[in-house]
Parts: C-alpha cells; structure tokens; sequence
C-alpha cells in the first residue's frame, strides 16, 4: 500500500524517497509520484482518506473520518441547469456523511504530510507550516489527534488577521506552537521560511510537499470513483493553485488505470477579486506573474471575500506547476467578485443546509457564471471541488478549542529573534 517511487517527470530521472522532502538535482521542478499500483484499489477498511492509500505517498494509516464525498443536489442542479453536477465537498455535514472536523479540505493534506513526516523518521524536528488559517487549523486538529505517542510538533505562522481561525475541537494543543505575524500572508510565508532555515526545523513544502499534492487529489479520486469516470470539467476556487496541480496529476493516474477514461477534466481555476494575479496572466496566456498581475496588491489581499485565496508567489510557472497544468488541461481562470461569493454562499445554504467556507462559495460562484455565460454544454459532467464548510455544526455539535498564540512577531524579525524565542 502506497508503495511508489518518487521522479522528475521531464526527464524520468528517479529521486531519493528517503528525504521528507527530496530537491531533484537537476532541476527546478515539481517531483511526482509514480506509485507501483497501476489500479486503484479503494480500501473501504481504512479510515477516511486513506481508503486511497494505494495512491497517497505513506505505508501506514492515521486515525480519521476526514474524507471528501461525492453526491448530487438535485435542486442546485436544476437551478443552474446541469444534469450532470456533481458535488465533491469535504467539510463537516453528517447528513452527507462528511466529517471533517476543521470544516476543511486541508484535512486532505495535513494527514498523509504527518504520516510521511513519521515514516521519514523526522519525529524530533518542528514541522514548520505557513498558513492563512484553513491549512494551520487542519494540521493542529491532525496533531492534536495523533501525537500522543510521538515526539513531533509542528509551528503555525500565521498573519494576525487570521488567528481567530485557528481552533480544534480537541484540548489537546501540547505540541502545537503558535506564531502571529502582524502582516499578511505573504509576511507569514517570509517569517516561516525563517524559521525552516533554523537547525531542527523543517518545512511543511507548500506545493513541493508530494504528500500534500497527494492528499489533495482524492477529491478528484472520489469524485471518479463514485461517478465511474474522469469529469469533463473541475472547479476549485484556488490561492496558490496546488488543489488544480493535483487534479491534473491525480487525473493522469487514472488515466493510466484504464477503467475512467481517457481524457483529462478541463481545470476550472478560481480568483476572488480583487486579487487575481494567476488569472490575469493566463489571460495574457504568460507563464510568468509580472506586478501588472497584482495591481495595488495590499488593498487587494485585504479587500477580498476568501483570505486564505491570496498567495502572492503561488507555484504558477515552475515546471509542473500551474500554468502547464492549465496548458495540458485546458480549461480557464475565473475571477469572482464578495458580492457573487456571498450570494452563491446564500444559494448553497437554503438548498443543501450547509454553510460553505468563503473558498467553496467562490467557486460556486464561478460555476453560477459559467451556467449564465453558457460556456460549458449542459450536459457534459462537472465536479465542483467545494473545499469546506458545515462551521455552524462544528460549533454546535463538537464545540471549538481556541489556540493560544506562542509569540506575535513583525514581518521583519530576524533570525537570531527566531532563534532565541525558540529555544
């Protein structure tokens, strides 16, 4: 189970696995899993995601419910006249059997990146993790469920803005270190990558993290399994675009399974505006970010519906990252505006039940566009990625633990101020 071996897939050069996180030597790249089982086998025994263990870059399960579904909403489907809409939501909803305890798809994530960071024999180094908030919440909810026997703990650098973000639902914080940046999320990616240059501390990896990309990628793995074939069209509202990279990656292994198709999804990319910097310059068809693409980019971050939608240096043009993802896919960017995002919020709400995280309403948002514009056939098939939601029922039901914050730090702390404070 999840046996693989790790490559660069532009020149088929075989990587070292050992490492938690491998740098290929000769280039600058993303590296890729190859996993020996050609076929996925969905191993209904195992918790949560890991019922997709066959395709996630570890050997051994954690403990979860945490799983994205794929179901239908008649309603919502008639609404906006697509027969073939399917739903893949990963949040908290017990009447749709979804128990995400942090209401988040980074749930997909934190899980198989703990998992192989136990199995890289990294117990005794701090996992360092930046986050705008859903990614930090989502790893200290997998920590505080999965250390109690093992010596690791993880930092979050998060901007200030965010904190009231950060929460589990379990007492269990021991190994959780929280630190506040007064900036925004960019200045908490700075003051993280501090922190991981330090002895004993490693990066999380963003879009690097194999184990990440993985784990995000069961929503499309879900998706094909329940409906028996690679959609036509994916929809995933994105901040640094990782969740459109492993749709495409997850899609061409289950193109090589055999039994789902023979055609990748065209990506359907979301940026809430007035922050869009990946949607213009695809629109100007540019494999690189210029500053034309981030207009006024401080009142735009802060002006935006969804934060955790706003990363300035997304992994967009390196090799295997977004733009050639979008290239072999096809497919568009869409930009939606707090307004749209609040009313496809509304929408979801009084049809399903569920209130959406503000990520999942963008993306909603940008499916109700494309249902007026008329830019997709009604009746080719559409999974939209709704990458959480159910908070109302989380505070009810499971009640939520605040983080207490470790130390506030500016964006211009120095190293040896890192080093000092984390003795």
């Amino acid at each position: 189970m999840g046996e693989y071996k790790l490559i660069n897939p532009f020149n088929n050069e075989i990587v070292d696995s050992n490492d938690f996180l491998p740098q290929c030597r000769t280039d600058s790249g993303l590296l890729r899993t190859e996993y020996f089982a050609k076929q996925l086998t969905v191993r209904s025994n195992l918790p949560g995601l890991f019922r997709f263990i066959d395709w996630l870059p570890v050997q051994k399960p954690i403990k979860t419910d945490s799983c994205p579904v794929t179901f239908q909403c008649q309603s919502l489907s008639k609404m906006l006249g697509f027969p073939n809409l399917w739903l893949t939501f990963t949040g908290w909803a017990p009447d749709f059997k979804c128990y995400s305890k942090t209401g988040s798809f980074k749930e997909l994530e934190a899980y198989p990146t703990i998992s192989r960071l136990f199995e890289a024999e990294k117990q005794n180094q701090f996992l360092v993790i930046a986050s705008a908030g859903n990614t930090g919440r989502a790893f200290a909810q997998a920590i505080s469920e999965t250390t109690a026997s093992e010596n690791v703990k993880i930092i979050l650098v998060i901007p200030e803005s965010s904190i009231s973000s950060l929460w589990t639902v379990s007492s269990n914080h021991e190994n959780i270190i929280l630190i506040s940046v007064s900036g925004d999320y960019a200045d908490a990616i700075s003051v993280a990558e501090k922190i991981s240059s330090l002895e004993g501390f490693v990066s999380e990896g963003g879009a690097k993290n194999i184990a990440r990309r993985d784990g995000m990628g069961t929503t499309l793995l879900d998706a094909a399994v329940t409906i028996n074939r690679i959609p036509d069209h994916y929809f995933q509202a994105v901040g640094s675009g990782t969740g459109g990279i492993a749709a495409w990656e997850a899609s061409l292994r289950l193109i090589q399974d055999g039994r789902f198709g023979q055609k990748l999804p065209k990506l359907n990319l979301v940026q809430n505006q007035p922050f869009t910097p990946m949607a213009s310059a695809w629109k100007r068809k540019s494999k690189t970010i210029e500053a034309e693409d981030m207009p006024n980019d401080d009142h735009s971050v802060s002006s935006v519906y969804s934060p955790v939608l706003t990363n300035r240096k997304p992994p967009y043009e390196i090799s295997g990252g977004v733009f050639d993802a979008m290239s072999e896919c096809g497919g568009d960017f869409y930009t939606v505006g707090n307004s749209e995002a609040k009313a496809a919020f509304q929408i979801f709400e009084e049809e399903t039940g569920i209130d959406l995280d503000p990520a999942a309403a963008v993306a909603l948002a940008a499916l109700i566009q494309a249902a007026e514009n008329k830019t997709i056939d009604r009746n080719e098939t559409i999974v939209l990625n709704l990458t959480g939601g159910g908070y109302h029922r989380i505070r009810e039901e499971l009640g939520t633990i605040p983080i207490e914050i470790y130390e506030k730090v500016s964006p211009s702390v120095s190293l040896n101020q890192l080093k000092e404070m984390l003795q």
